[in-house]
């Protein structure tokens, strides 16, 4: 008889449900538009990093550095546009900057083979110092109109264009990780790296190419939150950093690579957003809100432990059963 197996990403699916349902009829005025509007111009920059950090991780890797390279690109297209460059190609300009952050880490990391936490535990000091030496420790501010609109603007009134970027580079992830050679490959490199090389597969290129999508995701969710708050600074989106290990972990993925979908991740980033605002609403203080995330991230790191040592203890007794 088989057993009905759920899988995690529809178990998330439920909470996330669960908890939308509990809060709008128990939080006063989490039901409200103003709410729901807020949430959906918040969860965008949130959500594409944390994409980014899922991409990584699957590989058996982590990228502290994504939100600086964050920073890094939205000051650079602040610069640009303040020097009197189009906003088009201070934004190409971001863009390239924001790849040659990722083009770093993945060279580092895949042709020399330096660990991922100590290449990016560097290239974040490194990008953190040199942002603060273009700002000296201030903010660039003063965007034109139609820049404003990709963080604060309306797809036909109604539904906020920050989220519709959202979406597309989520399905754009899911297809790249489902559906091609590369997203095939992203796995097994974080399931067994030697036996992947062995059967053919380039580690070098698929950790490179890795970087720097994760980098360009970021650089997205930059362009987003400049966007939004008419400024950059060498904070930005900082926060989200181990948020988005957070969402990635409680998404499914597994620390030590090798699985990962992108709406287990998504369904985290919602919840993490819900909470958040839920919180917020009841009058909750922020550093409070930061012990809960940072409680969450190491109670679903210690659930995940036990149940892949459990597992491994019950596929050992598997062999014995079936002799006898």
């Amino acid at each position: 008889m088989k057993r009905l197996s759920i899988s995690k990403e529809n178990t998330l699916g439920v909470i996330t449900a669960g908890l939308f349902v509990l809060m709008s009829f128990s939080i006063p005025g989490f039901f409200s538009s103003n709410n729901l509007t807020n949430m959906m111009f918040q969860l965008p920059e949130f959500g594409l990093i944390a994409l980014a950090m899922m991409v990584v991780i699957v590989t058996g890797g982590i990228d502290l550095s994504i939100t600086y390279t964050a920073a890094l690109s939205g000051v650079t297209i602040a610069l640009m546009a303040s020097s009197g460059y189009p906003m088009l190609g201070a934004i190409l300009i971001g863009v390239l900057v924001g790849l040659s952050c990722g083009l770093i880490n993945g060279v580092i990391i895949s042709k020399i083979g330096v660990s991922p936490i100590l290449v990016t535990l560097g290239t974040m000091v490194l990008f953190e110092g040199l942002i603060l030496s273009i700002t000296k420790g201030n903010s660039i501010s003063g965007f034109s109109e139609g820049y404003s609109l990709i963080g604060n603007g309306y797809y036909m009134g109604i539904v906020p264009l920050s989220i519709i970027i959202f979406v597309l580079f989520a399905i754009i992830t899911a297809i790249l990780l489902s559906k091609t050679k590369w997203g095939r490959s992203v796995y097994m490199v974080g399931s067994n790296p030697i036996a992947t090389l062995f059967s053919g597969i380039n580690n070098s290129k698929v950790l490179m190419r890795v970087y720097l999508y994760a980098a360009l995701l970021a650089t997205i969710a930059s362009i987003i939150m400049t966007s939004r708050y008419n400024t950059a600074k060498v904070d930005l989106g900082s926060s989200y950093l181990l948020q988005s290990v957070a969402a990635a972990v409680l998404g499914g993925t597994e620390i030590q690579g090798g699985y990962g979908k992108v709406i287990g991740t998504v369904y985290a980033v919602v919840i993490f957003q819900m909470l958040s605002s839920g919180l917020n609403l009841m009058g909750v203080p922020r550093s409070i809100v930061t012990v809960m995330m940072g409680v969450i991230l190491i109670t679903v790191l210690v659930i995940n432990f036990v149940k892949t040592k459990l597992d491994e203890k019950s596929q050992k007794k598997l062999p014995s059963n079936s002799v006898a």
